[in-house]
C-alpha cells in the first residue's frame, strides 16, 4: 500500500501564515502539519509516499527530505497550482495511483494516528472516511445507509440545513484499491477533467461513480477519533487545543477560549453554568420563526430594553438597566467603585479583577475566607469580619461561586441593613439565586431597593435562563443616578435583536421557567448523592446549578481535569481559586443523561 498526499494549494485563507510557505507547513503547537501526517504514515510500513507539490514546492521538498524518513518519498509537481484545483493535482499523480492500493490524503488535515488504522484494517477495498456532520464543518458531505454505501454526495449548493441529521462530512482521507483506480476512478477522472476542466474537486468524480454504482465505494465512520481541517486562523486555534504538545495542558488551551465549545465534537461542557431545562422547545420555535426578521433588523435602543427588563423583573424603569451579559454591567459598575472593597473568597473573580483593572496597584481589596472545610459562611460571619475593616463597598455572590454557599434572603436583608447603617454600599449578585430551594430568593422588589439605595443587585439572565448565547444581564438599584450612569457607560445598542425578542416573549413562558428550576433542584440532589458514592470525591452541598467537590484521591485537580477532557468531558479545576494545598473541582448540573456520562467519566478518571 502507498499514500498520496495532495499538497499543492496556496492556503490563502491562512493569510500571513502561508505568505512564503505552503499550507501543510503551518505549525500546530510547533509541529508542521506535514510532519505529523508523514510521521503517522511512516509507522504504517507503506511502500512509498507520493506528495503532489505546487506552491512553495521546492521549500516543501527540501523540508520533507530533511526529515530522514525511511519510507521512499516521490514528488509530483503541479506547476499551475494557482490556476487549478485538487482534481488536477490528483490527475498528475494518476500513474502512481494505478500502481498500488492507495491512501489518499489532503495536506491540511490533523488527525489521530488511529484514524489511518480504521481504513487500513477494514477489509473493504474502497472507503471514504466520514464523520457525523457538526455545525462547524465545511465542505463535501454525504448521505449513507446502514450498510455504508454512499447514497448521495452533497455539495455546497445542494446543502440543506434541515437534513443535517442525515449528513456525514468527508474527512478527506480515502482508501482506493489498485483495481478501483485502474478500472473506475482514473478513467472517470480523465473524462471529467477533459469535459469540465481542471478547476474542480476530485470528490466530483466519486459522486459520479457512486451515482452509477453504489457498491463501488463505501463509507467508514469515525467513532470519536479526533481530526480537524485547517483552512483559516480560527481552525488553527481550534486544532491547537485539540492536539496539544506533550508539555501543554489541553485543559488550559480549551479553557482559554471561554466558550464556543460547539466546535469540539461530542464534548460535554460541565464547566460553564447554564440551566439545562430551559428555554422550552416552544419558546425556541417562536424565536426560530422570527429569525430572519430579528437577523435583518436593528434592535431597539437601551431605553426600550430597560422597559422590557423592568416588566420581566417587576421593578421600576428608573431602577434597572440591561447589559450584554452581566459581565458588561460588572465592568461598568467597577469603574465607579472607589475605596476599599470587601470580597468573600473563593468566589467569582470578575468583580475584584475588574476593580483591579480600573485601579491598578491600589491593593484596596479586603478578603474574607471562611476557615471551615466547606467554605460556608453566614451573614453574621460577614458582619463580624468586615465590621472594623473600613470598606466602602461589600460584594456578595449568593449563592456563591464556586462553593454554592447560600445565605437566606431574610439574613441577606439584615446584611443590607447593617451595610446601610455602616455607610457601606453593598452589591448582591443573584445570578444563581433562582436555583435555591428557598421560595423567597431575590431582593428584586421596587419598594425594597428604593428604601435601600446603597444596594445594587446584579443578575445574569444567561445563566439561570439557559441562554448564554443571547448575552443578557441586569443591574437594579434604588440609586437611580447609579443606574443612569451605568446606562450611559454602555452602548445604545448593547442588546441585539434576539436578546430583545427573548425579553419581549419571556412572560408567556414564566411557568415553564419555574418548572425548569424545580427540575434542576431535583437533579442537583440526585447528582450530589451520586457524587457522594464515588471514592476519591467529597461533594459540598450547593444551592446553585453547580457542585464543588474536594478531591480526596491521590490525584491533583489539574491531572483530573485533563483525564476528564480525554473522555470529552470538561469540568472546572479550582486550583486558581483555592491555594490552601487542597484540591477542588466544580461540575455543572446538567440533565440526568449527561450527568451520568460525567459520573462514569469521573469514576474512570479517578481509578486510572
Amino acid at each position: 500500500m502507498q499514500a498520496i498526499i495532495l499538497a499543492a494549494g496556496m492556503g490563502k485563507r491562512l493569510k500571513e501564515l502561508t505568505e512564503d510557505n505552503t499550507k501543510c507547513m503551518v505549525r500546530v503547537n510547533g509541529v508542521p502539519l506535514i510532519d505529523r501526517t508523514l510521521g503517522h504514515l511512516e509507522k504504517r510500513g507503506l511502500n512509498r509516499i507520493v506528495v503532489v507539490v505546487g506552491y512553495c514546492g521546492d521549500k516543501l521538498i527540501e523540508h520533507i527530505d530533511s526529515l530522514g524518513l525511511k519510507t521512499p518519498i516521490e514528488y509530483v509537481r503541479n506547476d499551475i497550482y494557482n490556476k487549478t484545483n485538487n482534481i488536477y493535482s490528483l490527475w498528475l499523480a494518476h500513474n502512481q495511483l494505478c500502481e498500488d492500493d492507495t491512501l489518499l490524503l489532503e495536506s491540511d488535515l490533523i488527525f489521530e494516528e488511529s484514524v489511518l488504522d480504521l481504513l487500513i484494517d477494514d477489509p473493504r477495498p474502497n472507503l471514504a472516511l466520514v464523520d457525523k456532520y457538526e455545525s462547524w464543518m465545511d465542505g463535501t458531505c454525504v448521505k449513507t445507509c446502514d450498510e455504508g454505501f454512499i447514497l448521495d454526495f452533497i455539495s455546497g449548493k445542494n446543502f440543506n440545513f434541515s437534513d443535517t441529521e442525515d449528513y456525514y462530512k468527508t474527512v478527506n482521507i480515502y482508501k482506493f484499491s489498485r483495481d478501483f483506480s485502474i478500472h473506475q476512478y482514473v478513467p472517470f477522472l480523465k473524462a471529467y477533467c477533459e469535459a469540465l476542466g481542471n478547476n474542480e474537486y476530485y470528490e466530483q468524480v466519486l459522486k459520479v461513480i457512486a451515482m452509477l454504482d453504489r457498491s463501488m465505494i463505501q463509507t467508514k465512520k469515525l467513532t470519536g477519533q479526533k481530526w480537524y481541517e485547517i483552512d483559516d486562523a480560527q481552525d488553527l486555534d481550534i486544532a491547537q487545543s485539540l492536539f496539544p504538545a506533550e508539555s501543554q495542558s489541553r485543559y488550559e488551551l480549551v479553557g482559554s477560549r471561554y466558550g464556543g465549545y460547539w466546535r469540539y465534537p461530542g464534548m460535554l461542557d460541565f464547566c460553564y453554568l447554564v440551566n439545562p431545562y430551559y428555554p422550552p422547545k416552544k419558546m425556541i420555535a417562536e424565536m426560530e420563526n422570527s429569525f430572519e426578521t430579528l437577523l435583518r433588523q436593528y434592535p431597539s435602543g437601551l431605553r426600550v430594553n430597560r422597559i422590557l427588563a423592568a416588566k420581566n423583573f417587576e421593578v421600576g424603569y428608573a431602577n434597572i438597566t440591561v447589559g450584554n451579559g452581566a459581565a458588561e454591567l460588572i465592568n461598568a459598575l467597577m469603574g465607579s467603585v472607589t475605596g476599599k472593597i470587601g470580597i468573600i473568597r473563593p468566589t467569582f473573580e470578575e468583580y475584584p479583577n475588574r476593580y483591579s483593572e480600573h485601579r491598578p496597584g491600589s491593593g484596596d481589596i479586603v478578603t474574607f475566607t471562611p476557615s471551615n472545610d466547606d467554605f460556608t459562611y453566614t451573614a453574621n460571619d460577614i458582619t463580624e469580619f468586615f465590621g472594623d475593616k473600613d470598606i466602602s463597598t461589600l460584594f456578595l455572590i449568593n449563592p456563591d461561586n464556586p462553593s454554592g454557599n447560600y445565605i437566606p434572603t431574610k439574613d441577606v436583608r439584615e446584611l443590607v441593613s447593617w451595610a446601610g447603617e455602616k455607610g457601606i454600599k453593598i452589591v448582591v449578585d443573584e445570578s444563581f439565586s433562582d436555583f435555591a430551594d428557598e421560595d423567597d430568593h431575590t431582593l428584586l422588589d421596587t419598594g425594597y431597593i428604593n428604601k435601600n439605595p446603597h444596594l445594587t443587585v446584579i443578575k445574569s439572565i444567561s445563566k439561570s435562563h439557559g441562554v448564554p448565547g443571547l448575552r443578557l444581564g441586569i443591574a437594579a438599584s434604588g440609586d437611580t443616578q447609579l443606574i443612569d450612569a451605568l446606562s450611559a457607560r454602555i452602548s445604545i445598542w448593547n442588546i441585539n435583536s434576539f436578546g430583545e425578542f427573548y425579553m419581549q416573549i419571556f412572560e408567556k413562558y414564566r411557568k415553564d421557567y419555574e418548572h425548569s428550576l424545580e427540575l434542576l433542584r431535583a437533579e442537583r440532589k440526585r447528582l450530589f448523592d451520586k457524587l457522594s458514592e464515588i471514592d476519591g470525591i467529597r461533594p459540598i452541598p450547593s444551592q446553585a446549578n453547580y457542585i464543588m467537590a474536594e478531591i480526596t484521591a491521590e490525584i491533583s485537580a489539574e491531572e483530573l481535569v485533563e483525564k476528564m477532557l480525554a473522555e470529552n468531558v470538561l469540568i472546572k479545576s479550582l486550583t486558581g481559586k483555592i491555594d490552601d494545598g487542597r484540591q477542588f473541582i466544580r461540575v455543572a448540573v446538567r440533565n440526568e443523561q449527561e450527568n451520568d456520562i460525567m459520573l462514569n467519566a469521573l469514576k474512570k478518571s479517578l481509578m486510572g
